[in-house]
């Protein structure tokens, strides 16, 4: 997982030379030492050096190997099967040794990255940011509001300077209790009457080392700063932190994964009818069909048991009839197709990971998409990027509770590294976004939009971290409204020539309720972007913290 360490020196000393790198070293448990910042103008600039030799060869590519063929007759009912007869050409490369274009806003960038890690609250990470939307404070920065108990005591939030938490319960019945019918007051008597995964395993480890507030406040009351989380605050600092980004529905893990590639969460009781997909966020209910799953995840190791049971359409789909490459970064140990007895290596959940449960991956041959984290950091040093990459963390570094954060942040920072240990003609084109997929029933004090495009019950969940780093991040705090349907709507005005996942002109009909990239409570990503600045150098951090 650390490849990119051993790049050679006269790369790094380009990097340097071209784009002034900023490194960042721990000088005690919460402080860090920036030894240089980025600086912004309205010139515009170009970081593309003279001697640009990206992609390099060797290593893997951004299109992997594939013995597959696109497979028509896995397509179910009313799918266009012409792109699956006629298999697209593969698109070439853009061009990383290109200058920027400020007139061309994003087509300057040809590599979408989006990190997604698990269950944290946006107040929990950066309630008490400088100049974000965060916890409500009087003058003396003292929290002004509290969450009741059904003892009834009044909890307020704290300073939580333990890098390992419970959290609360964070399914779609935790969060309607946590909202409380627009209260926002639920979030205590939602821990106190659903409980989370440490009441289930209290002895198990590290669930022993979480510890309450001094009010004897469950910590998902707890707020961390940059003593617990330097590199996030970091990054959040020198580029772009959002702090209006909802997470896509008001579930759990799954949901919000389906929503990530799919900008919909559905159950589909007839497997060979998109049509028949109704909007689901809890668990999948029984089925009429005797061999379909049921219950709260399909594995990709039941391939051969039951049947892949997403039959709507993802972007993958869309990315696929336009020849664009893409890859889903899992850990190297997750199954992606059976049998998977021989795999090895760290493991990444089914539920973060429901590619290989979409028909459409089966129909357009596209497994081999789905590749190792190590592949991620080969292809970073290499220059060999795709246009599209998701990346998802290995059991007990995602931040997901009770995970010790320090690891979470190692994992994301050496995600990050890569690319900006890579060719610099690759990072100059390049937009990196770090989000959460759910609140992990942690604290948020702003009421999240629901009834999204008029649709009851169609709601974003509550906030969740995220901040972009790129050499063209606005450097500072975007406000704008936001769920995972705009990481979607980018990759789409990006790459599809803004085709949406509209199953009226997509090739792929199905039930879904509206067109989420197109909802007005949605803003575009594309004013988080200037292209007319200097560009923001790298900023390398550390990935290994106490903890």
């Amino acid at each position: 997982m650390r490849a990119h360490r051993s790049a050679p020196a006269r790369r790094l000393i380009a990097i340097a030379a071209v784009l002034g790198v900023v490194t960042v070293g721990c000088t005690s448990r919460g402080e860090t030492t920036d030894s240089a910042a980025p600086s912004a103008s309205r010139s515009g600039g170009s970081i593309t050096s003279a001697g640009c030799d990206v992609p390099q060869q060797g290593g893997p590519q951004p299109w992997p190997d594939n013995s597959l063929q696109p497979n028509p007759a896995a397509a179910p009912k009313g799918v266009d099967r012409a792109p699956l007869k006629n298999p697209p050409s593969h698109r070439a490369p853009d061009d990383d040794c290109a200058p920027i274009d400020p007139e061309a806003g994003i087509g300057n960038i040809n590599h979408l990255v989006f990190i997604v890690m698990e269950n944290r609250s946006f107040d929990h990470y950066f309630g008490t940011f400088p100049g974000a939307d965060g916890i409500p404070m009087d003058a003396n920065g003292k929290p002004t509001t509290c969450q009741p108990s059904i003892n009834g005591a009044c909890y307020y939030p704290y300073h939580d300077t333990n890098t390992i938490d419970q959290g609360g319960p964070h399914g779609h019945i935790g969060a309607v209790r946590s909202y409380d019918r627009g209260a926002m007051d639920g979030f205590v008597r939602a821990r106190e009457t659903i409980g989370n995964g440490c009441d289930l395993h209290p002895t198990t480890p590290p669930c022993p080392r979480a510890t309450d507030g001094p009010q004897g406040q469950p910590d998902l009351m707890g707020y961390h700063t940059r003593a617990e989380i330097p590199n996030y605050w970091s990054y959040a600092q020198h580029y772009t932190l959002f702090d209006r980004m909802f997470a896509p529905v008001d579930s759990w893990t799954l949901p919000s994964h389906l929503a990530l590639v799919s900008a919909w969460s559905a159950w589909c009781p007839n497997l060979n009818d998109p049509m028949s997909c109704r909007s689901e966020k809890t668990f999948h209910p029984a089925s009429d069909f005797g061999n379909q799953w049921e219950g709260a995840s399909w594995r990709a190791s039941m391939a051969n048991t039951y049947p892949r049971p997403y039959v709507w359409a993802p972007i993958t789909w869309l990315l696929y009839k336009a020849g664009v490459s893409w890859g889903y970064f899992v850990g190297s140990g997750s199954c992606v197709t059976p049998p998977c007895g021989n795999v090895t290596g760290p493991i990444s959940a089914d539920v973060q990971n429901p590619l290989p449960g979409f028909i459409s991956t089966e129909a357009t041959a596209q497994f081999a998409n789905i590749r190792s984290n190590e592949d991620f950091l080969h292809m970073a040093a290499k220059g060999n990027l795709p246009s599209v990459s998701w990346i998802v963390p290995v059991t007990d570094a995602g931040d997901h509770p009770p995970d010790d954060i320090s690891r979470g942040q190692e994992y994301v920072s050496s995600m990050i590294n890569a690319v900006m240990h890579g060719p610099p003609e690759q990072w100059n084109h390049t937009a990196i976004f770090v989000t959460w997929d759910d609140w992990g029933g942690f604290y948020d004090h702003v009421k999240p939009p629901h009834r999204i495009d008029g649709i009851p019950n169609d709601n974003y969940g509550f906030r969740v971290p995220a901040f972009l780093v790129s050499p063209w991040a606005k450097r500072g705090i975007n406000s704008d409204t936001m769920s995972f349907d705009a990481f979607l709507r980018l990759i789409e005005d990006r790459f599809l020539g803004g085709e949406r996942l509209d199953p009226k002109t997509d090739g792929w009909p199905d039930a879904r309720p509206s067109v989420r990239e197109t909802a007005p409570e949605l803003h575009p990503l594309d004013d988080a972007f200037d292209f007319r600045q200097q560009p923001l150098p790298t900023l390398i951090l550390p990935e290994k913290l106490p903890g």
